[in-house]
């Protein structure tokens, strides 16, 4: 298939191009480079031995989302395009909104006037609000999202359902993942964040290779085992080949379905931090600093419904996790920017 992908460019999208690629798909690329490199698809290029359509454009932008499909015969898409961090989302929620949402229409409307009607969603964990029980399940009652973040996701949860109803020909998968972190194996792609990183990882990576001085620790007085967050961290090319499997699933069924993509394992901030430092050697010093708003105490899925539709279930360790995040950032100090 040809796969368009929005926000290409991006951390999860290369990791997804590249195993779209090597499953002997062709990838193309719209990105406006918000938060992500044009080097990180010419990388993606290097490591495939593949030519890589790309199209600097905002996906809001439907001039030029006409032209991308005009250009090219597009068989389904993969959306990633959007602002993605909660803290963020809290201080700006128009911004969110506006972006998250539009971008969304502006792609819907485009892939139905071009007769393109299979989608996966890049969703997320955050729909599920604060739960009453985990791990969590696809069919839980969402409860309400704690963020502008999580809403927005959750908004494009519900107008992609619709498109669904109104139009039975459509194939959408929403794809609730949970924590990517890690990187390809090569070293050569990685999460790059501007500015100062909202996810814990790459802060992590940054304090060891001497760009920060310490971690902040966001709360530890949370009900967990040890005070601080849980979370289910699932490493990138796991992520990537969870997408690679939706689009095939996509190929062959009609309507929306809603799929986890997680290990099932909780991991807390200390558990990241501890892997870290007996992995590569390294101490991270730490902070406690305040909880964040928006944040809940403990998020990890049930993903068997991912095995059972997809014949999917992450293979990569926390420590293979923890292991290739350094493996990146050691290599790219400077991230894209070396």
């Amino acid at each position: 298939m040809n796969i368009l992908l929005t926000g290409g460019a991006g951390y999860i999208a290369t990791h997804t191009c590249l195993e779209l690629l090597a499953a002997g798909h062709e990838a193309i690329v719209v990105d406006n480079y918000v938060n992500s490199c044009p080097e990180a698809v010419r990388r993606v290029e290097e490591l495939s031995g593949r030519s890589v359509p790309v199209y600097e454009a905002d996906v809001s932008d439907r001039a030029a989302m006409d032209r991308i499909f005009e250009e090219n015969r597009i068989d389904a898409v993969i959306h990633f395009a959007g602002l993605k961090a909660v803290g963020e989302s809290v201080r700006q929620p128009l911004r969110y909104y506006r972006n998250n949402l539009d971008t969304t229409l502006t792609l819907c409307e485009t892939m139905a006037a071009h007769g393109v009607k299979r989608l996966v969603f890049s969703s997320s964990a955050t729909v599920y609000g604060v739960p009453d029980e985990v791990p969590l399940r696809e069919d839980m009652f969402c409860k309400g999202c704690t963020n502008p973040y999580g809403w927005t996701k959750y908004m494009i949860e519900k107008i992609l359902g619709s498109v669904c109803e109104a139009d039975p020909e459509w194939s959408v998968v929403l794809l609730r993942y949970f924590n990517p972190i890690g990187a390809h194996e090569s070293g050569r792609i990685g999460e790059d964040p501007a500015g100062i990183p909202n996810n814990l990882m790459p802060f992590i990576t940054q304090v060891a290779a001497g760009r920060l001085d310490h971690l902040n620790v966001f709360g530890n007085d949370y009900d967990t085992p040890d005070g601080t967050g849980v979370r289910d961290y699932i490493h990138v090319v796991d992520l990537g080949r969870g997408h690679v499997c939706a689009c095939d699933y996509a190929a062959k069924h009609t309507g929306c379905e809603i799929i986890n993509l997680g290990t099932g394992v909780g991991y807390s901030v200390l558990d990241i931090v501890r892997t870290f430092e007996r992995v590569n050697g390294i101490r991270i010093p730490c902070e406690i600093a305040p909880r964040r708003p928006g944040d809940v105490a403990a998020c990890y899925a049930d993903p068997s419904k991912a095995k059972r539709l997809l014949g999917w279930e992450a293979t990569h360790t926390l420590e293979d996790m923890c292991r290739d995040a350094w493996h990146w950032q050691s290599m790219n100090p400077m991230g894209y920017r070396t």
